[in-house]
């Protein structure tokens, strides 16, 4: 099968969205399958081989700038190789860039009015570019903050489009008005230019279809898969600790903070002890005074010592940071859709204690490899981590299960079989349509 595939770029961060679409891509590749993976925004940044392209459409820098100054909005042919230069792209690919829904809703909007909105100058080089370019099978879009691109597109191969679901709907829920109820206006109404979505879980599939109002042959379920290369399930036993994990963005949605109280709470009220609190993963800069707080919050209890931030992981340390933990959990405070880190958790053997929300209780039932929790309550999350803490062998269990559990439902093979099936449906569909 011919794909092109979309993928926004999260200049320097390590974004899940972006190691689904680049861990996807390369198990088609590796299958015999034809796809180009084209970044918008940015360049990706993956923690395996990067497989997409080395251009990139609307870059950042542009789509910013058009947002900003009707000065940049017509095509000054000097400027525009400067902006789209890839040195140029680089090196605003290494600096932070501001994804604060709260600073970025009248561009969300303006993205998604499509050729009406100020980006229409980029995305005429997009579409200049595909008319050129040998016709794909299926185009796919990486989430549907990008569907206002999905009219031009279409009109410019004459082939299907599928829409990828992977957690654009936290974005969208902290837009401030008038940019949420707008930007939910236009992605439903870019339905209609829209031949399938493929969800990344059951979760998001039956949330989807209720926001968007689609029919059900419409909204395919292509779960996550993940890359086991390098991952160890073998039983490891650490006799004089007990190291409780998270791996996630450090940001409160991400519910860190939860994991700490319930941390402190274990420490004060129970016989809990030996232990370490350990969480690795991005930290933005609008972030780093909520870890300050956590940091206090520790110390002040007088278990700062048991407590530590080991930053941003590549793939390497990511594993090893997985292997010396005895449980992780990530205990978001909204409906989570996706959850790679606690697939890669126990696919390495480690149980996880994750919120009984979002995509967390079917992959939990899948997979047999963690407990769950009631949401938003450190108390229930306090109780579970310490059931585990005193009986091992279940903790042993539970990580057996996992590793296998993840192993047979969502490995990256499996998410390329799910993905080519709802491509080749929503193809079939669409030609028949």
């Amino acid at each position: 099968m011919k794909i092109l595939a979309f993928t926004a770029g999260a200049a320097r961060m390590y974004c899940g969205s972006c190691l689904r679409d680049n861990t996807l891509a390369a198990e088609l590749k590796r299958q015999g399958h034809d796809i180009i993976l084209m970044p918008i925004y940015t360049p990706t940044r993956t923690d395996e081989a990067n497989v997409s392209d080395p251009r990139v459409f609307l870059n950042g820098i542009t789509v910013c700038l058009e947002q900003q100054s009707a000065f940049f909005r017509k095509t000054r042919w000097l400027l525009d190789r400067l902006w789209d230069a890839p040195w140029m792209i680089r090196l605003a690919a290494k600096t932070s860039i501001a994804v604060d829904p709260h600073v970025l809703g009248a561009m969300t909007v303006s993205m998604l009015r499509g050729e009406g909105g100020y980006q229409r100058k980029d995305i005429g080089k997009l579409t200049g570019w595909l008319a050129g370019e040998p016709k794909p099978d299926i185009v796919t879009l990486p989430n549907c903050l990008l569907s206002g691109l999905a009219q031009p597109i279409r009109r410019a191969v004459g082939r299907p489009l599928c829409c990828t679901l992977q957690g654009e709907d936290l974005f969208l829920s902290q837009l401030p008005e008038p940019f949420r109820t707008q930007s939910w206006e236009l992605i439903r109404a870019h339905a209609a230019e829209v031949d399938g979505y493929a969800a990344v879980s059951e979760f998001a599939a039956g949330y989807w279809r209720e926001q968007l109002g689609i029919p059900a042959h419409k909204m395919h379920v292509v779960p996550l898969g993940i890359n086991l290369d390098g991952c160890d399930p073998a039983l490891r036993v650490h006799p004089d600790r007990f190291t409780v994990g998270f791996l996630a963005r450090v940001a409160p949605e991400k519910g860190l903070h939860l994991l700490a109280e319930s941390y402190i709470r274990l420490r004060q009220e129970t016989d809990f002890g030996g232990a370490a609190l350990e969480a690795a993963g991005y930290l933005a800069p609008e972030h780093r005074g909520y870890l300050r707080g956590i940091e206090k919050q520790m110390k002040d209890a007088g278990f700062g010592a048991e407590f530590r931030y080991r930053g941003e992981l590549d793939r390497v340390n990511k594993i090893e940071f997985l292997r010396g933990l005895d449980v992780l959990s990530v205990p978001c405070t909204y409906d989570e859709p996706k959850g790679i880190s606690v697939l890669e958790a126990m696919g390495n053997g480690v149980p996880v204690v994750e919120p009984r929300r979002g995509a967390f209780p079917e992959m939990l039932a899948r997979t047999g490899g963690g407990v769950l929790v009631e949401p938003d309550d450190a108390g229930s999350l306090a109780l579970a981590i310490h059931a585990l803490w005193k009986d091992r062998e279940r903790l042993a269990e539970l990580g057996r299960r996992g590793a296998l559990g993840v192993r047979e439902h969502y490995l990256a093979s499996n998410m390329a079989a799910k993905a080519i099936a709802a491509y080749r449906t929503v193809g079939h569909l669409a030609v028949h349509a």
